[in-house]
């Protein structure tokens, strides 16, 4: 009998072809073509699954984004059963930098998003719903923070999650080779220890 097709599992094989093309060469001159080549098929075969390059790229990145989420959700679980909320923000900060081959790949797939983003509407709004979430994520850890007291009372939750969300900011100085990854986890843990320092205790890492 003639092998089935597991359509999901096809879908994500071109999809880490895109971050294999991605990874060594960018996606500014990307083409179906390119990818389909990488992952062995045909060009025809490719574009029965997605019709266009904003489909495949947007399939990739929520591909990329689920990913992370896996990571993200077992480096919490290694934090036990009630995590400090500062190591839950260190774990959620460290995964969104390019520290390792994994975040690497979110955080050019990120980059190659955002700038389709910008001349593409319908990613456009893609890419800004998946950013609002996980800005709610940090800004739900840093409320909760203050209300239970380890967060001063006079911080701003909305200015506070901004400023952690700068620390990404890291993320061109980490790939062009300006910082190196001890000093951007330094900067981060610093930031930590001053939005914490109010709790009266030693910082948790």
């Amino acid at each position: 009998m003639p092998k089935q097709v597991d359509h999901q599992e096809r879908r994500e094989t071109i999809a880490r072809a895109l971050w294999r093309v991605v990874e060594r060469r960018g996606a500014r001159h990307l083409t179906l073509r390119e990818v389909a080549q990488e992952a062995g098929i045909s060009l025809g075969q490719l574009q029965h699954y997605f019709g266009s390059r904003a489909e495949l790229l947007g399939f990739a990145m929520d591909l990329a984004g689920e990913q992370s989420g896996r990571r993200v959700e077992r480096a919490l679980a290694e934090l036990g059963e009630r995590p400090h909320p500062r190591a839950v923000l260190r774990a959620l900060l460290v995964e969104l930098l390019p520290l390792h081959a994994d975040s690497r790949v979110t955080s050019r797939m990120s980059a190659a998003y955002v700038l389709e983003a910008l001349h593409d509407e319908e990613v456009r709004a893609r890419a800004r719903s998946g950013l609002l979430q996980g800005r709610g994520t940090v800004e739900q850890v840093v409320r909760q923070a203050i209300a239970d007291g380890l967060i001063g009372a006079d911080r701003d939750p909305v200015v506070e999650t901004d400023l952690l969300l700068a620390l990404t900011g890291f993320t061109t100085l980490l790939e062009l080779s300006v910082v190196g990854p001890e000093a951007a986890l330094t900067a981060v843990d610093r930031h930590l220890d001053g939005l914490f320092a109010g709790e009266g205790g030693s910082a948790v890492r």
